[in-house]
């Protein structure tokens, strides 16, 4: 008798189970890797743009009104005006003849007496008077050493050199009336220079058409320390 190969009973080999998960995990990590390696992901790039503004709308230009033109009203021609004679009109007559002049005729003013062939009264006339002759006054030559004042002891003592500037009023007599200071460069040489002006300085006084007059006469006096 042949027995039935196909009607063994089956039998669980754990090497066989062993196998076929090694089989399927193979695959199954085969599978992850190529499903890995095929995902790319693609990102875009980042552009960077400017805004540019648009040029401004021009304005909308309107035609400026033209003037209306002007009628020129046509002034009718002048019309002549009728010729009127002139009416004679009839004078009466003088008494004694009356004689034409010629206006053309050029007509001679009266002369003044004195003028051949004039007439009327004789007014003299005062020949212009000389202008005032004016001298003004002059230090006196022979008081010319009393000029200089004294020196400041105050000033010496400084070892300080100075200027003084005064107007003085000068009398018809040529003595010194009244001292105006101008400039000085201390009081100290102010009041001497006052001193000597009053008591010291002579003028030659001005004089008006050889009067002697009162003056006014502006002197500097200058102050320096010898060597």
């Amino acid at each position: 008798m042949y027995a039935d190969r196909f009607a063994s009973e089956r039998r669980f080999h754990p090497a066989s189970l062993g196998a076929a998960l090694a089989i399927n995990g193979g695959l199954l990590a085969a599978m992850v890797l190529a499903g890995s390696v095929a995902i790319v992901r693609y990102e875009d790039p980042v552009l960077n743009t400017t805004a540019i503004p648009l040029p401004p709308v021009p304005p909308k230009i309107e035609p400026e009104p033209q003037p209306k033109p002007v009628e020129k009203t046509v002034q009718p021609p002048p019309q002549a005006l009728p010729f009127l004679e002139k009416p004679v009109v009839a004078l009466p007559q003088p008494d004694r003849p009356v004689i034409a002049s010629d206006s053309t005729l050029p007509i001679t003013p009266p002369q003044p007496s004195g003028v051949p062939g004039g007439t009327g009264t004789t007014v003299p006339v005062d020949p212009p008077k000389p202008l005032p002759v004016l001298v003004g006054a002059q230090p006196d030559p022979r008081y010319m050493d009393g000029f200089q004042p004294a020196y400041p002891p105050v000033e010496r003592r400084a070892d300080r050199n100075g200027i003084v500037t005064v107007r003085v009023r000068i009398g018809t007599d040529g003595r010194v009336l009244a001292v105006e200071p101008v400039r000085a460069t201390s009081d100290a040489f102010l009041e001497a220079t006052r001193k000597q002006a009053l008591s010291r300085w002579r003028f030659r006084p001005a004089t008006r058409d050889g009067v002697p007059v009162e003056s006014w006469h502006v002197m500097t006096v200058r102050f320096e320390m010898e060597g």
